[in-house]
């Protein structure tokens, strides 16, 4: 009986200690919990990659695109995988179908891909992309050799001209161009660095690109054979700045290449930096900071990027804004339209 007696309460001990380490420890259902678990940690929403759509080698946005990647991961630790593309129309429809992260893109195709507008979107607006930093401005350039007696864009009629991919600015605007100014040419659109290549072999008789200055594909073309550069000015300019008002006038410098001896009038747009609708607003606003804190990272990259500076974000009056690039700005102090503030925005 004694033996009996002594197994219980032996078992009634070993119940309690169990009990008091299960519920006495923190799994009971007290009002005291403890401590508040930590927030959870906002890059943990983060993806393990980027990519960064930019256009054909040879042009200014795969060297620019080049210098961001490099920025980016400095800045969050994330690798960026730079993807040759069409340029800026593709760039639209690749970030706003989730197949790219990041892209690059000038106004104007950005105008028709995001409103469904021009023959290439197919009516599908893309409206899954957002502004995030201006990038500079994009001229259009037009280049022949010195020898071809092409001096002006009203020479070309009858004439072979390279005008870039199908998906760039140059390839959706440059043929338009010349069909509003009723200029009779042949358009040849591709890579900039397979122009090139067509025009030193003789089988273009000009070419043409719109970027940032200075151009890769020109610089090569010039380090072979002399050329002449030549823009679009008087009435043509005002026409087509009347025809689609995202291009304005503006001004080659002479100091943009060796070969100039003088400044040359062309039109030009503004080209932004785009991202995904859906990346985390923290991922966005470290890359947009990460951009202009390293400035000269950018500009090692590509001149252009001089005029890549905060204040710049203005520039864009129209295109939504992620709300991680909203936050930096405001932050800065750089007032932004009230038109590209998205509904996703917070306060």
């Amino acid at each position: 009986m004694k033996r009996r007696t002594w197994m219980m309460l032996a078992t009634l001990l070993l119940i309690g200690i169990f009990s008091f380490a299960v519920f006495g420890c923190g799994g009971g259902g007290g009002t005291d919990t403890g401590p508040a678990a930590p927030s959870e940690d906002p890059k943990a929403a983060w993806p393990k990659s980027l990519t960064i759509g930019a256009a054909s080698i040879g042009g200014t946005y795969y060297v620019y695109a080049g210098g961001w990647s490099s920025v980016i991961e400095k800045a969050t630790g994330i690798p960026a995988a730079v993807e040759v593309t069409g340029g800026p129309n593709h760039n639209m429809q690749l970030v706003h179908n989730g197949d790219l992260d990041l892209g690059m893109i000038t106004m104007g195709p950005a105008w028709e891909g995001y409103h469904g507008e021009g023959d290439w979107t197919g009516g599908v607006k893309m409206t899954n992309v957002r502004a995030i930093f201006p990038m500079y401005n994009t001229y259009s350039q037009w280049w022949a050799f010195k020898d071809s007696g092409i001096t002006s864009i009203n020479d070309l009629s009858g004439k072979t001209v390279g005008v870039g991919p199908a998906g760039g600015t140059a390839g959706t605007y440059h043929p338009r161009f010349l069909e509003l100014l009723g200029i009779n040419a042949t358009p040849r659109q591709a890579g900039l660095s397979d122009l090139v290549s067509q025009h030193l072999d003789k089988q273009l008789n000009a070419n043409s690109f719109a970027a940032g200055i200075p151009v890769a594909g020109i610089l090569e073309t010039a380090a072979q054979r002399p050329i002449v550069m030549f823009g679009i000015d008087g009435e043509a300019r005002d026409k087509i700045c009347q025809e689609w008002p995202f291009w304005s006038p503006t001004v080659i410098p002479a100091s943009a290449y060796e070969f100039l001896t003088e400044d040359v009038e062309t039109v030009g747009m503004w080209n932004m930096a785009i991202a995904a609708k859906d990346l985390p607003d923290s991922l966005v606003y470290e890359i947009v900071k990460g951009v202009f804190e390293n400035h000269d990272m950018m500009l090692t990259a590509h001149q252009a990027a001089e005029e890549t500076i905060a204040e710049n974000a203005a520039k864009n009056d129209w295109l939504l804004m992620h709300p991680g690039a909203i936050k930096y700005y405001e932050e800065i102090g750089v007032e932004l339209p009230d038109a590209v503030y998205p509904p996703e925005y917070q306060k």
